[in-house]
């Protein structure tokens, strides 16, 4: 499809200029001006004009990302700019104006054209699944239908932050022992390519015969000095992650490997409290908004971030839709704690369904964060063992060989 470059002028007078694929400029026009925009030029990319489009805002763009803090954010704003009773298209285009994520700015700007042309906040949104995803169009669009748009919004902002603050916890558990394990990789591989050779060539002016260990750790060496054993490592490496990343693009290897990572030890219990809290914040922050619970379900499903939940969910929207209850489904998938599973159950007969959600959120988020500091904690030392082994077995493939020569000259 041909590219074209345009310039326009928005509804407040300024101007944009930016370029977009398009099946001729005719259409290009159209769209743009049912967008609100007063078109001032529209100029097809030439094949030799490409390299205008690597500017230094594209390569932003391409770079730039959207953070849950950027729309926790952007949510918290927007609630509180509607509460004060400034209108909608007015806050969208304060919140445009002082966005520092550049793409978030990009989408507001055209969120912000569809709003004055009569869009809705919700269906506006949905254009956009880079930045607004299923749970937050859901909510936006329940508070659209309730009247309650700012209560929404705050909530949502809420249930960001809550998200957010989980995966930092959890991030600030893996990064510990991540970073010992390539500090100690690279020290290692430092050794065995640079040191070990200085003294191979001290063994054999000595002369005798070297210990198994010290052969075998000199056989790496060499090993790591041919320039087609690296190739052989960042291709192996290389292999295994491709063909991990193909057996969890299949439903079938994604399911086991997700089945598998909650039964790793250390870990298996953080990743299935985190999942749970998640799993019961996001529903509870959707049916107190007032979302249908069998879309709940489904939004709950699609962000569960672990497939043995995700069908535990997709078991029981499918009981619920038969006129069933959740708690029996969760239960018989056993892959939700017993605890868990008594108090939705209680929350379920009593009719108060969103309050005991948010309170089983509230107590396996805190189980997380205990779980994460007991596991740093438990990490650290292993972690110091397993740096010192490393170094050590380079030190003591060097020093065996000096001990076989003090026993001769004895």
């Amino acid at each position: 499809m041909p590219k074209f470059k345009y310039r326009v002028r928005d509804f407040r007078g300024s101007a944009i200029e930016q370029t977009t694929e398009a099946s001729n400029a005719t259409d290009l026009r159209t769209r743009l001006r049912e967008q609100g925009m007063y078109v001032l030029e529209i100029a097809e990319v030439k094949s030799s004009d490409i390299s205008s489009l690597f500017s230094f805002d594209a390569l932003q763009m391409a770079t730039t990302s959207i953070k849950i803090r950027d729309k926790s954010v952007f949510a918290r704003q927007l609630s509180a700019l509607i509460n004060a009773g400034v209108s909608l298209v007015r806050s969208l285009s304060v919140l445009e104006d002082q966005a520092t994520n550049i793409k978030m700015k990009k989408y507001l700007t055209q969120v912000g054209f569809d709003v004055q042309q009569g869009t809705g906040l919700a269906d506006s949104m949905r254009k956009f699944p880079q930045a607004f995803d299923n749970l937050f169009v859901a909510m936006i669009q329940a508070g659209e239908v309730g009247g309650v748009l700012d209560e929404v919004l705050e909530r949502l902002s809420k249930l960001l932050e809550d998200q957010d603050r989980l995966q930092r916890q959890i991030k600030s558990a893996l990064a510990y022992p991540t970073t010992v394990l390539v500090l100690a990789t690279g020290i290692f591989l430092a050794m065995v390519t640079f040191i070990l050779p200085v003294f191979k060539n001290i063994f054999k002016q000595l002369g005798g015969e070297l210990p198994a260990f010290t052969q075998a750790m000199l056989v790496i060496s060499d090993f790591l000095q041919n320039p087609f054993g690296w190739v052989a490592i960042i291709g192996g490496g290389a292999g295994i992650a491709f063909a991990y990343k193909s057996v969890y693009a299949t439903p079938v290897g994604r399911l086991n490997i997700d089945r598998l990572q909650l039964k790793l030890p250390l870990f298996g219990d953080l990743i299935q409290k985190a999942a749970v809290a998640r799993f019961c914040r996001t529903f509870g922050a959707l049916t107190r908004s007032g979302v249908p619970i069998l879309t709940s379900l489904e939004i709950v499903r699609d962000t569960a971030g672990n497939q043995v939940i995700s069908q535990a969910v997709d078991e029981a929207r499918r009981v619920i839709r038969e006129g069933g209850m959740i708690s029996p489904t969760l239960q018989k998938e056993k892959c939700f704690p017993p605890m868990a599973v008594q108090m939705i159950s209680v929350g379920e007969e009593a009719g108060e369904l969103d309050t005991m959600l948010m309170k089983v959120a509230d107590f396996y988020e805190l189980e997380v964060e205990q779980a994460v500091k007991s596991l740093t904690s438990l990490l650290e030392p292993i972690m110091i063992v397993f740096l010192g082994g490393m170094v050590g077995s380079v030190i003591l493939a060097m020093y065996l060989p000096l001990f076989s020569i003090f026993d001769l000259i004895k």
